[in-house]
């Protein structure tokens, strides 16, 4: 199989990646809802033997429309590749997004994009896509273009959950908002993950028997603050499990940026300057603010073994969490 592909634009699209199956949309958080259409895509391009690609966006379009709004990512473009390349596809396109990319009429974004610069043979979209200038196709101008072209059209219903609601990428934010990890987990069919490199920082928990590796994420990033029981994955591939606090440590300092700081469990090392992984299994309380540096210690003593306890018993959601959270 060759290497995944990550592709800035329809343009730069290899020959040998042309004629393929294309996933189009947004796709943030490849949650299970996604997979209803990416899965749809994988198993006609392994039917008919053809390359199997995902079209979307960058940056997503909500940051291109309402730029004053922050949005919280839950896959920013290098971490929706890696589940992408996970799933079993090989390459992604990320389409420059701008106001004039939205102002091309949906006959052109079809003509220029999808037949043009992919050369598609089939393509599969969730049921509410739309696309072009006012979202002026939809579906039924898709499948219309598909007969005109000669591309296969395929679209895929609304994925609920066990409840009967429709997953959304919304929801799953929410759940985050709340520090659910276990609901956001079982919406989004694998843990949630962030990636940033890790920074030396005051070395204060060294002093304290916890030595950290800490990491800025994203300012828009709404997870709530507080501890976790996370697994991290090295850049070399290796897991480490440990107990992470992210927020803005207020029995120390509070300097209004919230940090990722991750204890990593039964580890000696240097992890500074290195991108990692952090996946999130389980909320364990919310930031506290101590009266001394003790009583925070004795918590985090508790924090440690509440982790620990949690992380010996995890078993993966599904192929893509093994992947991620399990295979070494």
């Amino acid at each position: 199989m060759s290497e995944f592909a990550r592709i800035a634009g329809a343009a730069g699209l290899p020959e040998t990646l042309r004629g393929g199956v294309v996933a189009v949309g947004n796709f943030d958080g490849v949650h299970r809802g996604h997979r209803a259409v990416l899965d749809e895509a994988l198993a006609i391009a392994g039917g008919r033997g053809l390359p199997a690609l995902v079209l979307t966006f960058e940056p997503h379009p909500r940051s291109v429309f309402a730029p004053h709004v922050p949005l919280f990512r839950l896959t920013p473009a290098p971490a929706k590749a890696r589940l992408l390349a996970a799933l079993g596809f090989d390459a992604v396109v990320e389409q420059p997004f701008d106001r004039a990319f939205a102002a091309l009429e949906p006959e052109a974004f079809v003509r220029d994009v999808l037949v043009g610069g992919l050369g598609i043979a089939h393509a599969v979209t969730g049921y509410d896509f739309h696309y072009g200038r006012e979202r002026g196709g939809g579906p039924a101008e898709l499948a219309a273009a598909g007969r005109a072209h000669g591309f296969g059209v395929s679209l895929a219903e609304a994925f609920c959950d066990e409840g009967g609601a429709v997953i959304s990428s919304t929801r799953i934010r929410g759940c985050l908002a709340e520090g659910d990890a276990a609901g956001a987990a079982g919406l989004l069919g694998y843990r949630y993950t962030v990636a940033a490199t890790v920074a030396a920082g005051r070395r204060l928990g060294r002093t304290l028997g916890y030595p950290t590796a800490n990491m800025a994420l994203a300012p828009e990033t709404a997870l709530r603050h507080g501890i976790y029981a996370v697994r991290l994955r090295r850049a070399d591939g290796s897991l480490h499990d440990g107990v992470a606090s992210f927020g803005r440590r207020p029995t120390v300092e509070d300097d209004g940026r919230p940090l990722l700081e991750t204890f990593l469990f039964d580890f000696s090392g240097d992890l500074y300057g290195e991108t990692c992984t952090v996946s999130l299994f389980g909320f364990l309380r919310g930031e506290e603010k101590f009266d001394d540096l003790e009583a925070l210690t004795a918590q985090m003593r508790i924090d440690e073994a509440e982790a620990r306890a949690l992380l010996s018993d995890v078993r993966p959601l599904s192929a893509l969490d093994a992947r991620i959270c399990f295979a070494g």
